[in-house]
């Protein structure tokens, strides 16, 4: 008897330990569920995301209208300040963030990412009038700005250290203050990726242009979502629509249309080059 009753209350316990394991729901399944993609982005990113007569506009939208066609799902997008967007991905505030990042091997191991969409190699931008300024080391001993948190202000700092002597670098929330201060003298040049600058000296060649060679190492642009596996659903079916619109031409058209350019971009996982 008394074995008996040793072996119940072994069975109890082990059914209860069973019970209190924790479960890990997969995300996937979540967003099909709730019939949405919650996406935290800023919207004073272009060309990836912007406000026009207070509206969204940019390569986001139309990738991610992609993509809610893929899942069968709506795309809700939150707009944040970018120093709220990382805190409020680790808070689980939003699926995945859009804004989108550079792939970096810190970001990898705390984040997963999809398949790069753009190229985000970082270059000066300058002020047209600035016909002087041909070089990027011309910016030793100068002002020159960055938006705070980027991987581009990262870049940046790594590349003034290199200098003698080294620029002053100002910090802004978002790239648009950096640019207002590019317009007025205010700052040499603004660091940011190739991507986004070349829309600007595009869209506003009488006030900017962009400074040649690049200061920073290869890197590409990707969205990210959170780490574990129960994300690993939900990148591999983001990654599957990319890779089907690289197969069929509409990631170099969306490529063209906002960035002016088409962009070779790995199609596979890789090791950063930062």
């Amino acid at each position: 008897m008394r074995i008996a009753s040793t072996f119940k209350l072994l069975l109890a316990s082990a059914c209860l330990a069973m019970v209190a394991l924790p479960s890990h729901a997969d995300q996937l399944d979540q967003v099909k569920k709730a019939g949405e993609l919650v996406i935290g982005t800023e919207m004073q990113f272009a060309p990836f995301d912007f406000l026009k007569d207070g509206k969204q506009e940019g390569f986001n939208k139309e990738f991610f209208a992609d993509v809610g066609k893929a899942l069968n799902v709506k795309i809700r997008f939150i707009d944040l300040p970018w120093a709220s967007v990382l805190p409020g991905l680790d808070a689980k505030k939003f699926d995945l963030v859009a804004g989108p990042l550079n792939v970096t091997q810190a970001r990898k191991d705390r984040y997963h990412f999809t398949l790069p969409i753009a190229d985000g190699t970082v270059a000066f931008l300058k002020n047209a009038k600035d016909t002087d300024f041909t070089k990027p080391e011309q910016v030793a001993g100068k002002v020159i700005g960055s938006q705070r948190g980027s991987s581009q202000l990262a870049q940046m700092k790594a590349y003034a250290e290199t200098l003698n002597p080294p620029p002053e670098i100002k910090e802004y929330v978002d790239f648009n203050q950096a640019y207002a201060d590019l317009a007025t003298g205010r700052i040499m040049a603004v660091g940011h990726s190739i991507t986004n600058i070349a829309v600007a000296a595009k869209e506003r060649p009488k006030q900017f242009a962009v400074v040649q060679p690049s200061i920073g190492k290869k890197v590409y642009f990707a969205f990210m979502g959170h780490q574990g596996a129960d994300s690993d659903s939900l990148i591999k079916a983001i990654d599957d629509v990319i890779l089907t619109m690289h197969k069929d031409g509409r990631l170099a058209a969306l490529q063209k249309k906002w960035f002016g350019m088409e962009m070779e971009v790995p199609i596979a996982d890789f090791v950063p080059n930062v």
